[in-house]
């Protein structure tokens, strides 16, 4: 996995990102707020990313905030990592888009069992797909017409948008039905 260290306190990122090495992470660090937006947004977006409050160029809340505002590419979990340790800076950081809070020094122990939340939350998300919007169907045949105005079946055009897979069976009513469009004297044979 790929964590974002964003510290303008080159000591602290220096410790942290060892800590996280020898945890077999790769680490990116970026020692300003902007350089971080830029990681986020970048081509090798990290998964977790690490931010300090107080940063030059973008601060950690402000930079929360934008995460949030932005449609990325792929989520990322932030854990604010800071020395600022009042309930009403715990708030506003979760209020401006951090996962997560943790005050300096860290324990190693706590971190790690923080990020291993994180984990666990960007695995639950990945296996999160959804349809979203209208969904434009034929009230008659139940063709779904896709975005190249093509009209499909259903389950393909779920199975295209979603991970869902689809088996196929015939409930009772529709049986019923079918067995009554046959001809009786073949049904009789049955």
């Amino acid at each position: 996995m790929r964590i974002l260290i964003a510290d303008d306190d080159r000591t602290s990122t220096m410790k942290l990102g060892r800590t996280l090495e020898q945890w077999e992470f790769d680490v990116v660090v970026a020692h300003d707020g902007l350089e971080a937006w830029e990681t986020i947004t970048g081509d090798k977006p990290p998964a977790l990313a690490i931010v300090d409050w107080m940063m030059p160029g973008l601060d950690g809340i402000e930079l929360c905030r934008r995460i949030r505002a932005t449609s990325l590419r792929s989520p990322v979990y932030v854990i604010l990592l800071t020395a600022r340790t009042s309930r009403q800076d715990l708030v506003a950081g979760l209020e401006a888009g951090a996962d997560d809070y943790l005050t300096k020094p860290f324990e190693r122990d706590e971190l790690r069992a923080r990020i291993h939340v994180g984990q666990r939350t960007l695995g639950l998300m990945a296996n999160i797909k959804r349809l979203t919007g209208l969904l434009p169907i034929c009230s008659y045949c139940k063709r779904i017409r896709s975005d190249t105005n093509y009209w499909e079946q259903v389950e393909s055009y779920i199975s295209d948008h979603t991970d869902a897979r689809f088996s196929h069976g015939i409930c009772p009513p529709c049986l019923e039905q079918a067995m009554g469009e046959l001809d009786p004297p073949a049904v009789r044979a049955l």
